[in-house]
């Protein structure tokens, strides 16, 4: 559809109230220090920050790996099944607030398992916390079973079969952690056996890992989505291979710039990908660490890129449902509610 005809000041109010599904949530990712606080209360834990402030003041990382240092360090409140049930309903309001219809949240068993919290707390308490936000809220929610890549694949293995038992909870699994020094191929194996079990495959490729991690993750893990992907554009062959499949780049532009993969919004190469013609999504990442929720990487990419338009919010959004792991029926029936609201703003 043609929405060429409609200014930027029309933004505002299509980029709130557009239907949106995220893709590229890490719900570890959301918790936020408040929710760390009163969840260490409740279980007992010392924290090392004095107050919420002081942890939220923490928040200033130079690369991945000084995120994933706090961000292991604040998931240690996660004990009970409960508390997993209270992190994702948190993430659930937000996600209403900004009008996210569907979501597909990431979740890191290995980060829970190694302190000794069950595989059945873990899935247990998000995949009751979807049931709810689809009664409470409306919003269609699946789980994605992510591997550490920093781990091993023989842990990776071992993580698959303690889910098993609880395969009706999640519909695919990802790869992420430190990309740096740990390639897709490390995980051959593993993703070959999820493959086999009908299993949908993710990976997190060319965030800091090279170009040659995107070829891996197509090549040898096969996968039908790739998270982040923003450094294929050092590659142009790789453009063009990733354009001709439509295989979808879900794209984190806060999380890229706050973990200095572009030093600011304005650099970000998001709109030149799209206007290459890439399925590219957009999404928040690991929101409470990273400056913003869904809507909030929304306002702030089409601030910092004047070259988007009301035509490329659209096509963001549209993109969101062509690349989730919903139903054809459900996901015919959302762009139908995007077209809709961008006619009545005609």
């Amino acid at each position: 559809m043609d929405f060429s005809h409609l200014t930027r000041n029309h933004l505002p109010a299509l980029l709130a109230r557009m239907p949106k599904a995220e893709l590229h949530i890490h719900i570890e990712g959301s918790l936020e220090p408040e929710l760390i606080f009163a969840l260490a209360r409740k279980n007992g834990i010392s924290l090392s920050y004095p107050s919420v402030e002081a942890l939220r003041a923490a928040y200033a990382f130079t690369d991945l790996q000084s995120f994933l240092d706090l961000y292991y360090a604040g998931a240690s409140v996660l004990i009970k099944e409960d508390d997993f049930h209270a992190m994702a309903m948190a993430y659930f309001a937000r996600a209403q607030a900004d009008n996210v219809v569907h979501a597909e949240l990431f979740f890191d068993p290995q980060t829970h398992t190694e302190r000794g919290v069950s595989m059945g707390a873990v899935i247990g308490g998000l995949s009751r916390a979807c049931a709810d936000a689809k009664a409470q809220y409306g919003i269609s929610a699946s789980l994605i079973l992510c591997f550490l890549r920093h781990l091993s694949e023989a842990s990776a293995i071992e993580t698959l079969q303690a889910a098993l038992p609880y395969r009706e909870h999640f519909v695919g699994v990802g790869l992420d952690s430190g990309e740096r020094g740990n390639p897709p191929e490390k995980f051959a194996t593993v993703f070959a056996q999820c493959r086999a079990l009908g299993l949908h495959v993710v990976a997190h490729a060319g965030e800091e890992g090279p170009p040659a991690y995107i070829h891996s993750a197509l090549d040898v893990l096969q996968v039908e989505r790739i998270d982040h992907g923003v450094r294929c554009s050092e590659d142009p062959a790789l453009v063009q291979r990733l354009k001709q499949s439509r295989m979808p780049l879900t794209v984190c532009p806060l999380s890229n710039v706050k973990l200095c993969v572009f030093d600011t919004m304005a650099q970000h190469n998001l709109a030149t990908l799209l206007h290459q013609g890439l399925c590219i999504t957009l999404n928040s990442d690991d929101p409470a660490y990273f400056g913003g929720y869904l809507l909030t990487n929304f306002e702030a990419t089409f601030a910092a890129l004047p070259e988007l338009t009301v035509q490329d919010a659209w096509q963001l959004a549209r993109n969101s449902f062509e690349a989730s792991f919903a139903s054809d029926a459900q996901k015919a029936a959302w762009m139908a509610q995007l077209d809709a609201v961008f006619q009545a703003a005609a």
